[in-house]
């Protein structure tokens, strides 16, 4: 006479779930092994002992099955995005949005983000061409050559046209030496 024990579809990834269904499962054991001692023609054969080998037998199989099923599902929090996963989502995101640009837009998109350019691009972002450093070498530029053209106009002097790139180079220079100085106090923002 076998008797099997029918378990809850639903998974429990909760450790209470897990003690719940376990509680269950042990619950349900003891009423088979009760069950099976009462419609047994002769109680005095089964005893005690061997009822509680067969209660714990009916348990480390309930509970071999639990971790089988926890096996099969693995949890999806766990899941670890690699390095390739993140470059296949980054490839698939770039063909659906270039699919739906224009050809001469389409063309121009696949030019920057080539991973040559794009390498290229974030190096020189982070070296020569911060922000700052060209704001400041912008702002730097204009101000002295206004001073240098009207000191100039006012004294009579040719200009050469290498004033403009001369005073970018000196507001770039102050630019990065503001951005090291502000990075060194206050730690990389990024």
């Amino acid at each position: 006479m076998k008797e099997s024990l029918k378990f809850n579809n639903e998974t429990k990834t909760s450790h209470e779930g897990l003690s719940e269904l376990r509680a269950e499962t042990q619950d349900r054991a003891a009423e088979t092994i009760k069950n099976r001692v009462e419609n047994e023609s002769s109680p005095a054969e089964k005893s005690e002992a061997e009822a509680r080998e067969q209660l714990e037998k009916v348990i480390e199989k309930a509970e071999s099955e639990e971790v089988k099923q926890e096996k099969k599902q693995p949890a999806k929090a766990e899941r670890i995005i690699t390095k390739e996963d993140r470059k296949d989502s980054f490839k698939k995101t770039m063909e659906i949005v270039q699919s739906q640009l224009p050809k001469s837009s389409r063309t121009f998109s696949k030019v920057i983000h080539n991973p040559t350019v794009e390498k290229v691009s974030e190096v020189t972002g982070k070296t020569i061409a911060r922000p700052n450093a060209i704001l400041s070498g912008s702002v730097v530029a204009f101000v002295l050559t206004l001073a240098i053209y009207t000191l100039a106009k006012i004294n009579g002097y040719p200009l050469s046209g290498f004033e403009t790139i001369a005073a970018f180079i000196i507001g770039w220079i102050a630019g990065m030496l503001f951005d090291y100085i502000r990075i060194g106090i206050k730690g990389s923002s990024s």
